[in-house]
């Protein structure tokens, strides 16, 4: 039997699981630590499973996102066109219903609810004004709206909320370094005023970048997939994140969910530039989330090596057993 390097020789001993946060899930938390044990009997096996089980974490952190953009795709292409509903409407109604089940059926705590509920108020207050300056447009019509947004919109921003509350449990995230939640109220805030007022004077986003390299820079984040931590740079992480939402950006506009003006005349990837709005926007969802989950000091060992590096692990182990 092949053991890790730096594995502990109590590996098997019981660990409190994520998964019992959501009831639903706890059934199935003794079957996953016996496919565990098994899969820990191999060095290669042991970090095939390990990145099996970062997608899998990663996978459930995204279940409202996912729903959500499914159901973009979904009525665009077999939405009809003459409905008595407005498609918008639809979307409406159906994120509602999501959200009623999730909860229901404990699939989402209040915790991730309140997020949402507020993302989904910071959304909506930001829409209001970004549409009346003609940043973008919701081009179908629709009945329940305030002024040109639709009501649905916020929970494209909630998306993001759900996201980094769920993760934020799943990977048991804590850090070194991490800046007090007052300098992030206070940067949130100027990040938020800058999406209002860079129409009116000149934008301070070069400047706020700044500030978050300052402010995370020497940040870390300990993410627990399995048995141990994994560290990565936090600045590093959100630029990841921002990205993802940048690609379901481009599949937003792609089904005409809303449209920026250089858009109307055909569809074209949303520009890169975007990233770092999304990047900023991020930053608020995450102090959002930081006062409902406190930030934890690590005070341990982690392995500094993001998820992409279990690919190379496998490759490795699996070179070490052909060498045999």
């Amino acid at each position: 039997m092949h053991r890790l390097p730096d594995q502990n020789p109590d590996i098997c001993k019981p660990e409190p699981s994520a998964a019992a946060i959501w009831p639903p899930l706890r059934r199935f938390i003794a079957g996953e630590r016996r496919l565990g044990r098994f899969m820990a009997q191999q060095a290669s096996t042991a970090v095939l499973y390990e990145f099996l089980r970062f997608g899998a974490k990663q996978a459930w952190a995204c279940l409202f996102g996912a729903i959500a953009i499914s159901l973009m795709l979904a009525t665009w292409r077999y939405y009809p066109a003459g409905a008595p509903l407005p498609r918008y409407d639809f979307l409406l109604l159906c994120m509602i219903f999501v959200q009623a089940v999730l909860l229901a059926t404990r699939l989402e705590t209040l915790d991730e609810a309140k997020i949402i509920l507020i993302y989904h108020i910071v959304g909506t207050v930001m829409e209001l004004f970004k549409t009346q300056v003609g940043s973008w447009i919701y081009p179908e019509p629709n009945f329940f709206r305030i002024g040109g947004v639709p009501l649905f919109t916020g929970f494209m921003y909630s998306c993001i909320g759900s996201y980094l509350c769920r993760a934020w449990r799943l990977f048991d995230f804590r850090f070194t370094f991490h800046p007090r939640r007052l300098s992030l109220i206070v940067f949130s805030l100027a990040i938020y005023i800058n999406f209002f007022s860079h129409h009116y004077v000149p934008d301070a986003r070069l400047i706020l970048f700044a500030a978050a390299i300052w402010l995370f820079g020497r940040t870390t984040i300990h993410f627990k997939v399995w048995h141990r931590h994994r560290a990565m740079p936090l600045l590093f992480g959100m630029v990841l994140v921002s990205a993802f939402i940048w690609l379901s950006e481009n599949i937003g506009t792609f089904t005409k969910i809303w449209l920026y003006p250089s858009q109307r005349a055909g569809w074209a990837m949303v520009s890169v530039e975007k990233l770092g709005s999304w990047f900023l926007l991020l930053i608020i969802s995450y102090t959002l989330v930081s006062l409902i989950n406190a930030p934890r000091t690590f005070a341990g060992r982690a392995e500094p090596r993001p998820a992409c590096g279990y690919l190379a692990d496998l490759l490795f182990a699996w070179r070490g057993r052909k060498a045999e």
